[in-house]
């Protein structure tokens, strides 16, 4: 079989190791995604991600759609041929991008007629629009329209979304049936209902009887309390099967991650380590670093000197600060390169908490460094 999930063993948090094999490659989980919007992670080239460890990314359906479009794509190759990238891609369904754009769409049953943010043209996205895409795209995780809500939204605004979610993921399943391809494509139902577990729990078994082959779990880390995410998480993640791989959408800060992990999560996706390092904040084994502060002016050290990303074996604190203060690009792909590689690097060390049955102590330690800020 061209895609095939095992978890290796499971700790008793809840924590599991596993190994999803895809058509690109292997994904060894739990593992953090780069996420890639627009067929590229930003300020990053694909060898630099190649260097860190990168093992799959995370691509945008919605983007991608309004430019350069599915079927450039699909006439070059392929979007893994496209961007260069020969390992695991994973696509959102654009659902996401579509319902931030509040005045700029109008949803019904049948699916989202919006307005590009970037022309003002008008789009219609189904469903089955939404696979078509993806189908063109040719990568490797495809994900089911689903509709997102604020995790603040009142009962019936929550129940009449994950209601039409459902709807949506049943002709999903139908027309991937029909019209993809099984051994190259993966594709995930995604659980929505807001802030209310049992709607979740509810939401999770109805997609679980319609069989899908992954799961994702939607509309979090969307601004509620950090403890509601983990509360939903853990009810949405309690239905789903065991031998499927379970994927978190959109999380989330490091100290955060390991929270995910210990409630059965085994994908995870966020542009905050580079849109943070995009900004000067940086992630360390001390915990959060500006580096635009003056304190770094004449500092000589490495961002971390526990780290061994590139930026950290070659560059100091002062050049960086300096390169900010310059406005010049490489500020961007150092803080970037550092950002990413604490992630990935993360998300090792905890895969091998995990199989070594040390994860509870790791994950205090880790979380109490990483809560607060470089002070120093």
């Amino acid at each position: 079989m061209a895609f095939r999930f095992e978890v290796l063993c499971t700790d008793p948090t809840g924590a599991r190791l596993g190994r999803l094999e895809t058509p690109h490659g292997i994904i060894e989980t739990p593992a953090f995604m780069p996420v890639g919007t627009q067929g590229t992670v930003k300020a990053l080239t694909q060898e630099s991600l190649e260097s860190i460890g990168a093992q799959i990314i995370l691509a945008n359906t919605y983007h991608l759609l309004l430019r350069p479009g599915p079927e450039l794509i699909r006439e070059i190759g392929g979007l893994h041929k496209f961007m260069a990238w020969p390992h695991p891609i994973i696509t959102d369904s654009g659902g996401y991008q579509v319902f931030s754009l509040a005045d700029l769409r109008k949803v019904t049953d049948e699916g989202v007629t919006f307005r590009s943010h970037i022309d003002g043209s008008s789009h219609f996205l189904s469903p089955e629009k939404a696979l078509d895409v993806q189908i063109a795209l040719g990568s490797d995780i495809i994900m089911v329209l689903d509709e997102c809500v604020a995790s603040s939204s009142d009962a019936t605004r929550a129940a009449d979304a994950a209601a039409r979610t459902l709807a949506w993921a049943k002709r999903s399943r139908n027309y991937f049936s029909e019209h993809g391809d099984s051994q190259r494509q993966m594709l995930f139902g995604i659980v929505q209902g807001g802030a209310d577990r049992d709607l979740r729990r509810k939401c999770a078994d109805d997609l679980v009887a319609l069989d899908f082959p992954g799961y994702a779990i939607g509309g979090l880390a969307v601004g509620e309390p950090h403890e509601v995410t983990c509360g939903v998480t853990a009810a949405a993640s309690s239905r789903l099967p065991a031998e499927r791989p379970r994927y978190l959408m959109g999380v989330g800060r490091p100290e955060q991650i390991p929270d995910y992990v210990t409630r059965g999560i085994d994908m995870m996706d966020c542009v905050l380590p580079t849109r943070s390092a995009r900004h000067g904040c940086l992630f360390t084994w001390q915990g959060r670093l500006l580096i635009k502060n003056t304190r770094y002016a004449r500092d000589s050290r490495p961002i971390d000197e526990n780290c061994e990303c590139p930026a950290c074996r070659r560059y100091s604190r002062a050049y960086l600060r300096h390169l900010f203060m310059s406005r010049e690009f490489l500020a961007a792909t150092l803080t970037t390169l550092h950002n990413l590689y604490f992630y990935l690097d993360m998300m090792a060390k905890i895969r091998k908490s995990i199989r070594f049955g040390n994860l509870l102590g790791f994950c205090s330690e880790l979380q109490a460094r990483l809560a607060t800020s470089v002070s120093d």
